[in-house]
């Protein structure tokens, strides 16, 4: 059922699922998981998908976005921007190192102040955690602290609409937040099917589907990219 902009989507003993994603296609599995999710005891009022929503596999928490502006504008920039990218890959570790190593690109060896303070704040949660799964003590944690991870995480240097420069972060939560989905819940077996198909729409069709929920305020065009 459609209600203003959105799909309503009811199941029994599940919260309405509101799920913005006119003009943008869906696989039948994915609207499945969304009404389980909804099922779930913690779900507050209704369930909220967006139009990027694909069936989700693996485990993941805290997986976000920022964009910030810098006080940089186009022409402050050099003509070749291989020596910024390179900077970017050297200053944060990245990825991973496949059949771990002494030295894990993807890891701090000796973690900066920066990653120790905020650390720091998140050492009597994480304790917390420990106590009861004592596992997770095996993870990179504190190590992977202001690092970039795999897949789709990346750091962008972008230029909006006036050539101001802004950086872009795409990250995730590493090795100790899988680590954690994985005490949850996580199939790695041949039937898991492979998200990826739909994981990636087109641009415009998602941004028009969610028109009434966000204000498009600057087009980030990006000109730099480092993946994880």
């Amino acid at each position: 059922m459609r209600t203003n902009n959105y799909e309503l989507m009811t199941a029994p003993n599940s919260a309405p699922v509101k799920i913005w994603t006119h003009g943008v296609p869906v696989e039948a599995d994915a609207r499945e998981q969304r009404l389980n999710t909804a099922k779930m005891p913690f779900i507050f009022s209704y369930l909220a998908v967006m139009p990027d929503v694909h069936i989700g596999k693996s485990s993941t928490i805290g997986c976000g976005m920022m964009a910030v502006r810098t006080s940089l504008n186009a022409k402050d920039l050099p003509d070749n921007l291989y020596a910024i990218r390179h900077a970017i890959k050297i200053a944060v570790p990245r990825s991973r190192t496949v059949n771990h190593t002494d030295h894990n690109k993807g890891s701090w060896q000796k973690p900066p102040e920066t990653a120790d303070h905020h650390w720091s704040t998140l050492q009597a949660g994480f304790k917390r955690l420990t106590d009861k799964y004592p596992q997770l003590l095996k993870t990179n944690n504190h190590q992977h602290v202001s690092t970039l991870g795999t897949g789709n995480h990346f750091i962008e240097l972008c230029l909006d609409e006036s050539d101001r420069v802004w950086m872009m972060l795409h990250n995730g939560s590493r090795g100790v937040g899988n680590a954690i989905g994985n005490l949850l819940e996580c199939r790695k077996d041949s039937d898991v099917i492979d998200e990826i198909p739909m994981a990636y729409k087109d641009i415009e069709a998602v941004i028009a589907a969610q028109s009434s929920l966000v204000e498009i305020v600057h087009p980030l065009r990006q000109v730099v990219c480092v993946k994880g």
